[in-house]
């Protein structure tokens, strides 16, 4: 029986789209290094997986799944964009540092309330900061491909700003279901919750200033070299 146009689009489409995956994988180089974050993410999430498991931490293993969803979306969105290897370390260090929070104890209280600086920070704001910083950063790689040149970094600083901010309303939301979902959580309450968006914010700045630095130090070499 002929094949009919229609079955002949789906099948152009899907040759095309095995080329361009070819293609991406072919351009991306898979260095030791990439290889090793992979690894340790792999590691740890399926070691913490069977920690929370024998303990019946759902909330916690609702977040390992959580953490195994973007870290199979990211490496998937590597093969295309080829994230510098600082910032896939970055989002990996994030991951475990969430990871050993809600399972190591000190002081009798779990990590994620531990006081750093007793009445100032805690370690759940520090990672919050931390995470929300690299999120950021990960995100202006994602955009680099597509900015014009002349585009102006006053409106890209504060569109990553945004994004970083949108992120952690995005963890907020996961931690809101972990709350609707399980009897007992960690998440504690609206005051908490400002908190974990001030140092979100305050990471996301923090990542703007940052690549900021960076590009004016690229743009400084150039002309040292055009001189």
């Amino acid at each position: 029986m002929p094949e009919g146009p229609r079955h002949a689009n789906v099948r152009s489409r899907r040759s095309a789209t095995g080329r361009a995956w070819e293609e991406g994988v072919l351009r991306m180089k898979i260095t030791r290094a990439h290889l090793a974050i992979l690894l340790i993410n792999v590691a740890y999430l399926g070691t913490f997986a069977v920690l929370y498991s024998a303990k019946k931490n759902y909330e916690f293993l609702l977040y390992v799944g959580t953490v195994t969803f973007f870290v199979i979306l990211i490496t998937l969105m590597h093969l295309k964009l080829d994230f510098p290897v600082g910032v896939l370390s970055g989002l990996t260090a994030w991951g475990l540092l969430h990871m050993l929070g809600g399972y190591v104890t000190m002081g009798g209280h779990v990590l994620y309330a531990y006081q750093l600086i007793p009445g100032v920070l805690r370690f759940d704001q520090l990672v919050h900061a931390f995470g929300f910083g690299f999120a950021t950063l990960f995100s202006y790689y994602v955009l680099k491909p597509n900015l014009a040149d002349k585009v102006s970094w006053a409106t890209v600083s504060i569109l990553l700003v945004l994004i970083g901010v949108g992120l952690g309303g995005l963890n907020e939301i996961i931690e809101f279901v972990a709350v609707l979902s399980v009897p007992q959580t960690g998440v504690g309450g609206y005051e908490n919750t400002m908190w974990d968006m001030l140092f979100n914010t305050i990471g996301a700045v923090l990542a703007v200033v940052y690549i900021g630095l960076r590009r004016a130090m690229a743009a400084n070499q150039k002309e040292s070299v055009g001189l």
